[in-house]
C-alpha cells in the first residue's frame, strides 16, 4: 500500500515528458522547414503548437497545486514551456536539453556553437542569440558560469529574457 500512486505519477510524468518532446520536436522540425512553407502555414502551425504548449503548462499548474509530489519534477517542465510560450528561447533544442535537466548537453551544444561560429558555419546574431539562451538555461539549472559567460550574458541579454528570468524566480 505504500508505494499507491506511484506507478500512476510515474505514467503522468512519462506522459508529460513525452507530449513535451513531441511538441519540442515539432517547434524544431517547424523552425527547420520554414523555408519550404508559406507564412500563414508557418504561423498558424507554430501558433497551434504554442496553444498546446499553454494548455499542457495548465494541466501542469493544476497538478502542482493539488500534488505536491510532483512540484519539483514538473516545475522545470513548466519553465521550459513558459519559455516557449513567451518566445524567449527560440531554440527548441535548447527548451527540450533545459526541460530535460540536461547541463552537460546544453555545454556539449556550446562548444559546437563555438566551434561553428570559429568556421564560418554559424553566422554571429545566431550565435549570440543561442549562447544567451543556453547560458540563462545553465544558470537557471543551478549551474556555476565562468566570469567570460556571466558577461556575456550580462552584454547580450535582451528584455525578453529578463522577463524570463522575472517569471522563473516568481516561481521557485
Amino acid at each position: 500500500m505504500a508505494s499507491r500512486g506511484t506507478t500512476e505519477t510515474s505514467k503522468l510524468k512519462q506522459n508529460l515528458e513525452e507530449q513535451l518532446d513531441r511538441l519540442m520536436q515539432q517547434l524544431q522540425d517547424l523552425e527547420e522547414c520554414r523555408e519550404e512553407l508559406d507564412a500563414d502555414e508557418y504561423e498558424e502551425t507554430k501558433k497551434e503548437t504554442l496553444e498546446q504548449l499553454s494548455e499542457i503548462n495548465d494541466s501542469l499548474k493544476k497538478i502542482m497545486s493539488g500534488d505536491m509530489t510532483l512540484v519539483d519534477e514538473l516545475s522545470g517542465m513548466q519553465l521550459a514551456i513558459q519559455a516557449a510560450i513567451s518566445q524567449a528561447f527560440k531554440t527548441p533544442e535548447v527548451i527540450r536539453m533545459f526541460a530535460k535537466k540536461q547541463p552537460r548537453q546544453l555545454r556539449t551544444r556550446l562548444a559546437e556553437m563555438d566551434r561553428d561560429l570559429i568556421v564560418g558555419k554559424l553566422g554571429r546574431d545566431l550565435y549570440t542569440q543561442q549562447k544567451v539562451e543556453i547560458l540563462t538555461a545553465l544558470r537557471k539549472l543551478g549551474e556555476k558560469l565562468t566570469a567570460d559567460e556571466e558577461m556575456f550574458l550580462s552584454a547580450n541579454a535582451g528584455t525578453v529574457l529578463s522577463q524570463f528570468e522575472r517569471v522563473s524566480t516568481d516561481l521557485g
